[in-house]
């Protein structure tokens, strides 16, 4: 007869082994259209305002200065879109058109959503320079992940 101690162990040893065999399964798997070579590639997402984009801004900073050769991307929807609209300034009153300059300078893609503009009545020539305007912001995020394998941050 199997003692109360050694079933749990044993089934504990079980359930172990069963976790560690469905994490190495997933740590090998590669997302459609992922490349496991080549420059990272990032989208950062923004979608709640001016205090997300500016963690977002220092984040792609940092992000750059470890990998310089990273492929990022910012896409901003919903209130996410405030920081790429012309005097937007974070909580010190820097501009954010000079630090998204920088970064697009430095090869960083910029994405505001058209959906956002409309229903917010916003002129398009509000969007810095830097800018692009997408149809969807959502949808943009959605076909990076998963047509061009690029790695979702949400700051």
């Amino acid at each position: 007869m199997t003692s109360p101690i050694n079933t749990r162990r044993h089934m504990l040893t079980a359930s172990i082994a069963a976790g560690a065999g469905s994490i190495a399964g997933t740590a090998s798997a590669t997302p459609a259209g992922a490349e496991t070579k080549g420059p990272v590639r990032v989208v950062y997402h923004i979608t709640q305002g001016l205090p997300q984009a500016a963690r977002a801004m220092g984040n792609v900073r940092n992000h750059l200065s470890a990998d310089p050769t990273a492929r990022i991307v910012v896409v901003g929807n919903g209130a996410g879109i405030d920081f790429m609209l012309e005097g937007a300034t974070d909580a010190r009153g820097a501009q954010f058109a000079g630090n998204i300059g920088d970064l697009a300078s430095r090869g960083v893609s910029f994405r505001a959503c058209n959906n956002t503009l409309q229903s917010r009545n916003i002129s398009k020539d509000k969007v810095v320079l830097d800018a692009t305007i997408v149809p969807s912001g959502v949808a943009e995020v959605a076909n990076l992940q998963f047509r061009d394998g690029y790695a979702y941050i949400c700051p």
